[in-house]
């Protein structure tokens, strides 16, 4: 990820999943700070500032879909049923998505267009 990029809002933890909106990348990528902190549920003792395990990103809000698009919509629909995140097995939030993808998503739901 690059500043700048868009990326969609994915709630994994939340019935149904689903993409529910879009955001910006808004910071190259820094240590998770949480992984530092003896205190925090996150804490790892094998992070260091110097060699973090964790890395987050500031991101930022750009626009809430007025309808979600659920995990089962992107697994029934023939054209978006191979994304990453729509795939058997894939556990992760953060996964990439093809142009192909993005555009599909972008041109449907939202009137934000891809910059080239």
């Amino acid at each position: 990820m690059k500043v700048g990029d868009l990326c969609f809002f994915y709630h994994s933890n939340c019935c149904p999943p689903a993409i529910v909106g879009i955001m910006r990348v808004a910071s190259e990528a820094l240590p998770d700070m949480t992984a530092l902190d003896i205190h925090d549920e996150h804490y790892d003792p094998k992070s260091t500032l110097e060699n973090p395990i964790w890395i987050t990103r500031t991101m930022e809000f750009v626009e809430k879909f007025k309808t979600p698009i659920s995990l089962t919509t992107l697994k029934n629909d023939p054209e978006l049923s191979h994304m990453v995140v729509a795939q058997k097995g894939s556990r992760l939030s953060v996964t990439p998505v093809s142009e192909e993808h993005a555009e599909k998503i972008f041109c449907s739901i939202s009137p934000l267009k891809l910059s080239k």
